[in-house]
């Protein structure tokens, strides 16, 4: 039976989002960073059901607003889907001995002074080559997140050089699918968003890289050689360590870097991982499974372990057991959790068009160019914040601002950086965005612990707003082009 809709008006559309803003801190306050262990899904639920209140009194049915939460979850299935695969690529990439020997000979190597300006640094090549700020994170993040814990450097910190060298690549790489998309929805081609990007990018990066060069001298390294040495003594006694080990995370680079999918990369890494488990760690593996004299099922059952569920190495130091810890698939489980909720939540307010409408309230205000780049930067961040996805964070505002850069006579690359400098980037310092709590877990550090040290990401979007205010290389259709 057709029934006649009301539009929803600003009222409406804000309820939802002050409810969930509200749950959210009182999670925060009571529960810390054991939040996002059920509280904050929860909280997503319950204002989904407010947006869902909303929606059916403005006429709309159960199964529209079930049509579009099936959608959003759609959109974040291959999230999901890459996040098992990572945590089964971790499991063996410990077993096998793989990870213990970035950290072993990353300690041997790295100084400790120059260790957070070199983690960004290398975290910028990978990201570059292989397009992917979630593979990056996946594979060096978390050998080098393992070497700065031995330095005794804090984890928050090592991981915000990890995650800002990561987004480095995911926005300027031609692999990366967000430098694909922003382009396609402002209506420009890839390289030319590329090249219009490194106006803002480059400065970015420069003042992150000197940030990290500089806190690396106020580091107090005095007492980190005795944890190094504890560090470097409990892995040889551990794993057979040798350099043939990096060829596994070198071919899933070079398989990201040839276009083959994440997905199926991650999951051939995470099976090469076992390979070598059994061929570089047979003492471990016997140990792992407790089963002696039948080689072929204790390689088994560790391998299965490892790629599904908590495997843990033992050592006297309870500080470097916890380095060489892994959850495999089971440790994702609750990070899919949240995402399902946060895409729910998106879901239901994209179904009564509730976000759009907050999206085009904000655009009336933006008269000067400065302003409609700040005012397109803002919506970036809201549907990071609302939608929990970057996707719908680049695609949406794309879409919807797309027509008055054009009336304004900028030319889409204006527009597809700033969704670049807003969107992409600021989505992993959302503890319930699909990136927050993807790489929270990954990296095994709060959202909330490594936010405020991803200087990258936080510079990124105030760079674009700034060089639109000072009218810095805006860049305007010709009267032809008019």
């Amino acid at each position: 039976m057709q029934t006649s809709k009301k539009v929803p008006t600003l009222y409406h559309a804000l309820i939802p989002i002050l409810v969930l803003i509200t749950l959210l801190s009182i999670n925060v306050v009571v529960l810390g960073n054991d939040a996002i262990s059920g509280a904050n899904q929860i909280a997503l639920l319950l204002a989904s059901g407010i947006a869902g209140i909303i929606a059916f009194r403005c006429g709309f049915t159960w199964e529209e607003i079930e049509g579009s939460i099936i959608k959003s979850i759609s959109s974040a299935m291959g999230a999901m889907l890459i996040l098992l695969a990572i945590g089964s690529l971790s499991g063996t990439w410990l077993l096998s001995g793989i990870v213990p020997s970035m950290i072993y000979y990353g300690l041997k190597i790295l100084n400790p002074t120059i260790f957070l300006f070199a983690a960004c640094v290398v975290c910028c090549i990978v990201s570059l080559a292989t397009g992917s700020s979630w593979s990056t994170v996946a594979t060096v993040g978390i050998a080098l997140l393992g070497i700065g814990k031995a330095m005794d450097i804090h984890e928050g910190v090592i991981a915000g050089a990890i995650i800002s060298g990561g987004y480095f690549g995911d926005k300027m790489s031609p692999l990366s699918d967000t430098t694909n998309l922003a382009p396609a929805m402002a209506g420009t081609d890839l390289f030319t968003h590329i090249k219009y990007m490194m106006y803002t990018t480059i400065p970015t990066l420069i003042i992150t890289l000197i940030i990290f060069f500089v806190w690396g001298f106020t580091l107090d390294t005095t007492d980190t050689g005795t944890d190094s040495s504890a560090v470097l003594t409990a892995i040889e006694s551990r794993f057979n360590l040798s350099p043939f080990l990096f060829i596994v995370p070198l071919l899933v680079i070079v398989m990201i870097v040839k276009k083959v999918p994440a997905l199926p990369a991650l999951l051939v890494g995470a099976l090469l991982g076992g390979i070598a488990a059994i061929i570089f760690q047979p003492g471990l593996i016997q140990t792992v499974s407790n089963i002696e004299g039948n080689f072929l099922k204790a390689s088994f059952i560790a391998v299965m372990n490892a790629m599904t569920t908590t495997i843990n190495i033992q050592t006297a130091d309870p500080m470097i057991s916890e380095l060489l810890t892994s959850k495999g698939m089971s440790g994702m489980l609750n990070t899919i959790w949240l995402i399902l909720c946060a895409m729910i939540f998106g879901g239901v307010m994209e179904s009564a068009g509730l976000l759009k409408i907050i999206a085009e309230r904000i655009i009336r205000f933006a008269h000067s160019t400065g302003s409609l780049v700040a005012s397109t930067a803002a919506t970036c961040i809201f549907f990071n914040f609302t939608a929990s996805d970057q996707y719908m964070a680049i695609a949406v505002p794309g879409r919807m601002y797309a027509d008055t850069f054009r009336k304004r006579g900028l030319k889409p690359e204006l527009l597809s950086r700033t969704l670049e400098d807003s969107g992409t980037v600021t989505s992993v310092l959302i503890p319930w965005n699909t990136c927050g709590a993807t790489q929270a877990n990954v990296l095994g550090v709060a959202t909330m612990v490594y936010a405020p040290y991803c200087f990258f990401c936080i510079i990124s979007p105030l760079m674009t707003v700034l060089q639109a205010y000072l009218n810095y290389k805006i860049r305007r259709l010709d009267v032809a082009e008019k």
